[in-house]
């Protein structure tokens, strides 16, 4: 097989990249786990990050005659209040006796000699009568303020300045006799203007009959229940979109419940808004959405609609949504409708680029949210269309190492096609095809995490185990709720 004049031998792919095996997928899972580094950086990294390791307890000194602690040469001072630390006077600041009064300058009259009084002592420090410390004791019984001190404070008007006694020198005055003795003012009653009125009685303590405080108001945090996400998700749900909005469900592997999630997205977001919701199966390779999704009242597909697509897009309003009505098939509750994919192979030719984008215009003048389930071939115009018109990308996978690594490659693809702005803002959707938890989930969690938006898991349920027609009523309740998380992921950028 040739292509552009040159064979293709096994190792390149159809968008001349070298081919990858399937084991590249462990390298992007450890790139994720690593940060993009090799192991040995990782574990140089750590050896750098680890602190130094202690310096050993220090060893004793040897013994000078102390054991071995440092001996002093003068014993400390006392440590005195208000003396500076370590300071004491020295002995050599003491009077010398040496120094007394010159001969010839007799000592004045009345003024006895130095010898006859010993030298008084010198204290280590102006504060040394305090160094015996601060008593708390009464102040002496003259003090007018003693009976505070001994006995508190006492209510009532205070008693009469005692006398003070007379000093040397003074005589006591009789102008400024003592203060006499006030007493206590009577209490007086409440006046009856005061009085409450009986209709209304104030909100009394009880200990002492005041009117009670008002308390302010407090505002507690509580954490959200599941039951505050179910309604925060609705209610995204609900908002006005702006425009009628198109999510493309792609990823290049079969398999992977591509056709499931539109169909499940279309039914919550229908079971939520009421109307306006569609589901499109645009897989060009005799696509099954029309058989799981929606009631067969009749057998046209998408190749009846475009042979009268000329009749269709001329109508306005209600006209309009009567023509295209009998090309749609409706969800059993009537929550969304469905437009089905054409069994025939051959079909495949007649949408090309130009096609497709009159259909997606069409829905888009009849309803709010437009699921569409792209096919499997990333080379054709279809394809590559979708993608252009979408408003948000959902990439579908399962817990396997070849579904994940399809997904990867697929968003690459998109960066290489001037789409990366798609693929960075997409959601990623795993899917648990059985029951319990794969070991391999949680590696497809913190890759995608780092490649889109945001990730969203819907659970295992044995209501689409067998592959029929996909009843969103029948859905356990675990699966129900975990869909409108994730719809509402996928549309809250564009809810007002």
């Amino acid at each position: 097989m040739a292509r552009g004049g040159r064979a293709l031998d096994g190792t390149e792919t159809g968008w001349g990249r070298s081919a990858e095996p399937a084991p590249r997928w462990r390298a992007l899972l450890d790139r994720a786990r690593l940060g993009g580094r090799t192991p040995e950086q990782v574990e140089a990294d750590r050896r750098a990050e680890e602190p130094p390791a202690r310096d050993p307890l220090p060893r004793r000194g040897s013994g000078n005659g102390w054991s071995g602690r440092a001996s002093a040469a003068v014993p400390p001072a006392p440590s005195t209040y208000g003396a500076d630390p370590g300071y004491r006077a020295e002995a050599s600041y003491r009077v010398d006796p040496a120094y007394r009064a010159q001969p010839g300058y007799p000592p004045e009259p009345g003024h006895r000699a130095d010898p006859g009084y010993p030298p008084e002592p010198v204290a280590e420090s102006r504060y040394a009568l305090l160094d015996n410390g601060y008593r708390h004791e009464p102040p002496p019984a003259e003090s007018r303020y003693a009976p505070l001190l001994d006995e508190g404070y006492r209510s009532g008007y205070a008693p009469a300045e005692p006398t003070y006694p007379q000093q040397s020198g003074y005589r006591a005055e009789a102008a400024y006799p003592a203060a006499p003795t006030y007493p206590a003012e009577p209490a007086y009653p409440a006046e009856p203007s005061y009085a409450v009125e009986p209709a209304y009685p104030p909100a009394v303590t009880a200990d002492r009959g005041y009117p009670a405080r008002i308390e302010p108001a407090r505002i507690e945090w509580r954490p959200p229940t599941p039951q505050d996400e179910q309604e925060r998700a609705a209610g995204i749900l609900r908002r006005d979109l702006g425009t009628p909005r198109v999510l493309a469900f792609a990823n290049p592997k079969g398999g992977v419940h591509k056709t499931t999630a539109t169909v499940l997205a279309a039914a919550t977001v229908g079971s939520v808004r009421g109307r306006g919701v569609l589901a499109w199966d645009d897989n060009e390779l005799r696509g099954t959405l029309g058989l799981r999704a929606g009631s067969a009242r009749h057998a046209r597909t998408i190749r009846h609609l475009i042979s009268d697509l000329a009749h269709i897009e001329i109508r306005e309003g209600a006209d309009l949504l009567e023509a295209l009505d009998d090309y749609l098939r409706h969800a059993s509750d009537g929550s969304y409708d469905v437009l089905a994919g054409e069994e025939s192979p051959r079909f495949a030719q007649r949408l090309d680029q130009f096609t497709v984008k009159r259909v997606l215009e069409l829905l888009r003048r009849t309803h709010d949210v437009v699921c569409v389930d792209t096919g499997n071939n990333v080379e054709s115009a279809n394809w590559r269309t979708v993608m252009h018109a979408a408003d948000q990308l959902v990439v579908t996978t399962v817990p396997r190492e070849d579904a994940a690594f399809s997904a990867d490659w697929m968003l690459d693809l998109l960066h290489e096609e001037g789409m990366g702005e798609l693929a960075d803002n997409a959601v990623t959707l795993i899917s648990c095809p059985t029951p319990g938890r794969s070991s391999l989930q949680d590696d497809l969690e913190r890759h995608f995490a780092t490649r889109t938006r945001a990730v969203a898991v819907v659970p295992y349920d044995p209501a689409l185990e067998t592959g029929s027609s996909i009843e969103y009523h029948q859905l356990q309740p675990e699966t129900r709720q975990a869909w409108l998380r994730a719809a509402a992921m996928m549309l809250e950028p564009f809810a007002r």
